[in-house]
């Protein structure tokens, strides 16, 4: 029986670690659904004025009110959604009513769209302030000269068309253009990968245990054959 205690010990220690896993992102996943379910219900409250002076982490997602009229230049970012396809964002400066000059993202454009003239526009907006963070090794670098952005950098946007560093994108707006379609926030793009964690976790702790069982199964067929070459 000594032969079965160390690999029966391993396959159930290892085999508990990897449930424990499992079960440790179940939880987690329960945790970041109550947070996105937050997040949505944040994005689509009622508007508020436009703060004085918004705070990235604070105010992230808030939705907002704001009238005035935008810039006749456009910045583009390369983007591509299940249900529109490959296109661009178009990012614009707007000057509100009471003088301040923000970022707006007005929505996609598809491809051929990207350089069609679109005058400056009298819109009232209705939005969520955001500041991505759409960078990571793999994202290439945005490229002012030939209008080619692919991440959208609030603080290196804002400089390029005289800003301040606050983005509303728009959800609804009046008077827009009707080739813009607004891409208004929601969570799906953040991530919530715990289920496949979990799937993950338990899936390997089932072959653990399936390894614990055929280690098992060649101890015991070793000693059938020690016994037999005995009689």
């Amino acid at each position: 029986m000594r032969r079965y205690l160390a690999p029966l010990a391993i396959g159930l220690v290892g085999a508990a670690i990897l449930i424990w896993l499992g079960v440790w992102q179940l939880q987690r996943l329960e945790w970041k659904e109550a947070i996105l379910e937050e997040i949505d219900q944040r994005i689509a409250a009622d508007p508020v004025p436009l703060p004085a002076t918004p705070d990235p982490e604070q105010d992230r997602f808030l939705p907002v009110e704001v009238s005035g009229r935008t810039d006749p230049r456009e910045l583009h970012v390369l983007v591509s959604t299940r249900q529109l396809g490959a296109g661009f964002r178009i990012i614009t400066g707007f000057t509100t009513e009471e003088g301040r000059r923000i970022l707006l993202d007005r929505g996609f454009v598809a491809a051929d769209r990207k350089d069609a003239g679109r005058p400056a526009a009298t819109l009232m907006i209705t939005g969520n302030l955001h500041w991505p963070d759409e960078r990571d090794r793999y994202t290439p670098e945005n490229d002012p000269a030939t209008n080619y952005w692919y991440a959208r950098e609030v603080d290196v946007m804002a400089d390029e068309l005289g800003t301040e560093p606050i983005l509303v994108i728009a959800r609804m707006s009046s008077g827009s253009d009707a080739s813009i379609t607004p891409l208004p926030m929601d969570s799906s793009g953040i991530p919530n990968d715990h289920l496949g964690y979990a799937v993950t976790w338990f899936g390997l702790a089932l072959v653990w245990l399936g390894m614990t069982a055929l280690q098992l199964w060649r101890i015991s067929r070793g000693d059938r054959r020690s016994a037999g070459g005995k009689g």
